[in-house]
Formats: structure tokens, sequence, C-alpha cells
């Protein structure tokens, strides 16, 4: 794994949209589409609004989520609400967008259409980092964690007072590039195992061959030899 340290979080989001927007003219270039996976999270929130001011060939563009709270449409906890208003500004058509079905009444059903609704292979997941190792919303403890023969899946257990659906392993490493952002120093010790790969978090078992992680100075203040 590579990674660069930048000043703050705010360095970091502007970064990421540097890169997403790096990755998005390639891929269109290559296969002429660009399909991403999104996480929630603050700082992911800002890369997109920094994103939408970058040199992106939207049209080509395919938003896909990397996991979902269960919650109704427009909750404020939902990553989809905040991932539309983060790119609000950008001119990518709104059924680009492909939201996780998580109002379905029958959502193992809703798991595998979503499942179908993937590329092959993402040409980038963004993905962060929590306290606890978990990443997406593959958590610590969780039977999700052993799901191998589904690209999408469901908690089987709340996680901070909601279920969620996820992308799993299988369809993260099969990316074609990872790009982990992470920042706070609450992220540090995670971070280091992250680094080292450390398989007994969540986080430490996603292919890292080829993935870049930005993080920010507080973050990486448990880390030897960062640059």
């Amino acid at each position: 794994m590579k990674l660069e340290v930048l000043a703050d979080a705010d360095a970091v989001a502007r970064r990421g949209g540097e890169r997403l927007a790096a990755a998005s003219r390639a891929a269109v270039a290559a296969r002429g589409r660009f399909a991403v996976a999104l996480s929630g999270g603050h700082t992911p929130w800002a890369m997109l609004r920094a994103l939408a001011g970058e040199d992106v060939p939207w049209r080509a563009v395919h938003v896909f989520q990397v996991d979902e709270r269960i919650a109704p449409a427009g909750d404020p906890e939902r990553n989809l609400t905040h991932l539309r208003e983060s790119l609000a500004r950008a001119p990518l058509p709104p059924e680009q967008i492909h939201a996780m079905p998580v109002e379905a009444a029958d959502l193992d059903a809703a798991a595998r259409d979503y499942a179908r609704e993937l590329p092959e292979r993402l040409d980038l997941v963004h993905l962060g980092l929590g306290p606890d190792g978990h990443t997406a919303s593959l958590v610590p403890g969780d039977p999700v964690l052993r799901v191998a023969d589904r690209d999408v899946a469901l908690t089987a257990q709340p996680y901070q007072g909601r279920r969620r659906m996820t992308l799993t392993y299988p369809a993260l490493d099969r990316a074609r590039e990872i790009l982990w952002l992470v920042t706070g120093a609450d992220k540090a010790a995670m971070l280091a195992r992250l680094r080292d790969g450390d398989a007994s978090i969540p986080a430490g078992r996603v292919r890292s061959d080829g993935a870049l992680a930005l993080v920010d100075r507080a973050a990486a203040s448990a880390l030897e030899g960062a640059r």
C-alpha cells in the first residue's frame, strides 16, 4: 500500500478529488466508462464537493455505493442523502447514481439485484477506516465478514443502531484501484495495522496491492517512515 501524508482533512479531501478525477479520465480513455463506488463520511463529502470542480467526463461516470444504512429515503443517516448533496454542483445525470435499494421490502432480494447492477470490476473503490478497524460495513464480529459467494450482502446485526447493506470482500478485491481516505487521531492505531496488512481487523483483509491511502498528519501519527 502506498501512503501519502497530507497536512489535514481538507488537504486529504482536495487530493482525493484530484485522484478521482484523474482515475475517471484514465478509465474513460481506456474503457469508455468510469464505475466508482463511494463510501460515506465528512472528508469524503468534502472530496466530492472538490471533485465537482475538477475536469471529469461526467457523462461517462457511474457512481455506486460501497455501503448504506437501512433507513428511509432522505434520512440524514443515509450515505445517499449526503452523496447527492455533495455532487449537486456536478453535471452528473441523476440516473448514473446507482443507489443501494435499502428501502425494499425484501432486502435479501434487493442485495442480489444490486449485485447484478454492479460491473464485473469497479474501476475505483473509495474506502474509509473506522476506529474499530471496520471498512465499508464490514464490521468486527459480524457474519458478513465471511461472505465469499456474493458481491453485496446485509449485516446480520445492527451497527451503530442500523443494519447495513455492503459490498463484500470479493467485490472490493476485484476493483482496479482502492483509494483510502483516513483522517483524525482516533484512526492512528488502526491505520498502522491497515498499513501492516493486519488481517485481524476487517480493513486489513482488503487487497492492498496497488492501493493508495491519503491520510492526514493526525492519522499518521502512529506510523514510522510514512511519506
